[in-house]
């Protein structure tokens, strides 16, 4: 039988697609549109993404994945088989090989909901490897060596935060602040200081163009659009760089307890590994500008941002795939196991 091995980063906002031999290819936004009164599929990923608040009546936009796990089973199936045809086309004698990849602090319910999703698109087998593992392999981390490495993995919906020694996970974290987390607090500050309602989109464009967390590290300026809160009209404001620097504080401040949390569990050999080689941040939350900075100043520690941190996981799950038969365990369907 004709097979296909693919890795898939299913994030809480983009889902990337890695075919073995091919690389990445695809890279679209975890959002379905469906027809609530059909229940047909109208739309999935960057198409679905732009419908997000903007659709009629009985046109409904999900995000089906929320703080890195399944909120809704069904419409994460349609849309993981939705990608998979997309990649490898629909054939009844290629059934393909998934690593699927989960947070690290993902239960076992949650991850039996990961691999059946995946299943059931028609997968012949299907791995499971956690986020920060394939986001330091993709990042270029020798993990297997008896040598300490850190990563900060900052998606969508959850913060991977692990040591890595031997292949193994020695110590890690993880939590649900990520940069869903960062939108929703620029869209409560905008509400609580401009009295102005504004949507994800609009939050994660400002977050993109002018965002910062670090003190006068960017002097941005950029006008928003929303309805306000008093006439219910239609209004434009401008938020500066400093502004949402306060907006980030709280959220970002979690991430970096975390990371330290994580480094005072870390044992003293490895945390001399890590104060010489850095901690490198992987995920699209890498890219908030200035956080590299702020997290080396608080920790005292070097900090790295991997070479296109947005897609560090799907590239680990090329380099596993490409390793697959001497990594796995014998008679194991999931990838360094516990």
């Amino acid at each position: 039988m004709l097979s296909k091995d693919i890795g898939v980063d299913l994030g809480t906002a983009n889902v990337l697609v890695h075919v073995k031999g091919k690389g990445i290819v695809l890279n679209e936004p975890s959002v379905v549109a469906i027809d609530s009164q059909t229940k047909k599929i109208v739309a999935v990923g960057e198409e679905a993404r732009q419908m997000l608040g903007r659709t009629p009546g009985n046109i409904v936009a999900i995000r089906p994945l929320r703080e890195g796990v399944i909120a809704d089973f069904d419409v994460t199936e349609m849309m993981l088989r939705h990608f998979i045809n997309k990649t490898v086309g629909k054939s009844l004698f290629v059934r393909p090989r998934i690593l699927i990849c989960v947070p690290a602090g993902i239960t076992s319910v949650e991850q039996k909901a990961v691999r059946e999703a995946a299943e059931r698109t028609g997968a012949r087998d299907v791995y499971i490897i956690e986020e920060p593992r394939a986001a330091a392999i993709g990042a270029g981390l020798d993990i297997f060596q008896p040598s300490g490495s850190m990563v900060v993995d900052i998606g969508g919906g959850t913060t991977d935060i692990a040591v890595l020694s031997l292949g193994d996970v020695v110590t890690s974290s993880s939590i649900r602040v990520a940069g869903d987390k960062f939108d929703e607090a620029i869209i409560r500050y905008v509400k609580k200081q401009h009295n102005l309602l504004i949507g994800e989109r609009t939050a994660e464009e400002v977050k993109v163009q002018i965002g910062s967390v670090y003190p006068n590290a960017r002097q941005g300026k950029y006008d928003i659009r929303g309805r306000d809160m008093v006439t219910g009209l239609p209004k434009t404001i401008e938020v500066t760089s400093e502004e949402i620097r306060i907006a980030l504080e709280e959220p970002v401040t979690q991430v970096i307890a975390a990371t330290r949390s994580v480094l005072e569990r870390t044992p003293p050999e490895l945390a001399a590994d890590i104060y010489v080689k850095g901690i490198v941040l992987t995920g699209g939350g890498a890219l908030l500008y200035g956080l590299d900075k702020l997290m080396m100043d608080e920790l005292q520690v070097p900090v790295l941002i991997a070479d296109d941190p947005m897609t560090c996981v799907a590239r680990g799950t090329g380099k596993v795939l490409d390793n697959l038969e001497k990594v796995i365990r014998p008679n194991s369907r999931k990838f360094f196991g516990n």
